[in-house]
């Protein structure tokens, strides 16, 4: 099958390789001119360079796919429009957007995919709607967690002093292999025009997880909040993904994750 990935960071680049592993043709995209040598080294991909703040001809060659991936940090809704009306005109007709849990809003309890806790004024959510009430193909949104594992150690995220907010509060962490692993499944079991969250099973507080993070890197506690006062929080729920798509975590308690250093 072919598949384009728009974005080849630290999640789609790794995520081209597994899909090439297990027989797909990948288009990946780039907004450096300098990384396009770099992927055609590190990927056996195909290589395009694609902005969507500044759409070039070359995303028409980009989109001759039969599944788009978009896996990008921007919320320039306007980009993004502009990059629907461009897949209309394609022969593409099953987009997988990778989202974040951070669209819903804190309630102190538990959000799933179906409960309405998402927040209106998210730019996230507003451009997941864009995707999603398209009628020329079918979106399935993955809404990722935290991202944590291999470059991206925890006990790093909290340096030079920076003060950890709300200690006892719980994390929504995922690993790397278990975005793709959640994301190669959902191709497989072509699960189109669905919502599912990304989010390891366990939920230590905050204190307790980044202060075993450092502890891994031989490093002392981050520092932490002693304001008094209400949590907020939310936790999310990964009960969809396990139930109807059958997922297994491979890592579903975060204290357990080892890393790369």
């Amino acid at each position: 099958m072919n598949i384009s990935i728009l974005g080849s960071g630290w999640l789609g680049l790794p995520l081209a390789n597994e899909l090439i592993k297990i027989g797909h043709t990948i288009h990946l995209s780039t907004r450096s001119v300098d990384k396009l040598n770099v992927l055609a080294d590190m990927s056996s991909s195909t290589a395009y360079l694609v902005d969507i703040d500044e759409l070039s001809n070359e995303v028409q060659a980009f989109l001759a796919t039969e599944i788009l991936i978009i896996n990008i940090t921007s919320k320039n809704k306007d980009g993004f429009a502009k990059l629907i009306k461009q897949i209309e005109t394609s022969n593409i007709k099953n987009v997988l957007f990778i989202s974040s849990s951070s669209v819903y809003r804190s309630v102190n309890g538990l959000v799933s995919e179906d409960d309405g806790m998402e927040s209106s004024d998210s730019l996230l959510y507003q451009i997941e709607q864009m995707f999603m009430s398209n009628t020329h193909f079918k979106t399935t949104i993955l809404r990722l967690s935290g991202l944590i594992g291999y470059s991206r150690h925890p006990g790093n995220f909290f340096k030079n002093g920076k003060v950890v907010q709300q200690p006892d509060a719980p994390v929504n962490l995922i690993h790397r292999d278990d975005c793709i692993g959640i994301i190669i499944t959902i191709i497989k079991q072509a699960a189109w025009g669905e919502i599912f969250n990304g989010c390891a099973i366990s939920h230590p507080t905050k204190r307790e997880f980044y202060s075993n993070a450092r502890a891994l890197l031989n490093l002392p506690n981050p520092k932490y909040s002693n304001e008094s006062g209400s949590l907020t929080y939310k936790l999310v729920s990964n009960e969809k993904v396990i139930k109807q798509l059958g997922y297994e975590f491979i890592y579903p308690d975060v204290m357990k994750i080892q890393y790369d250093e």
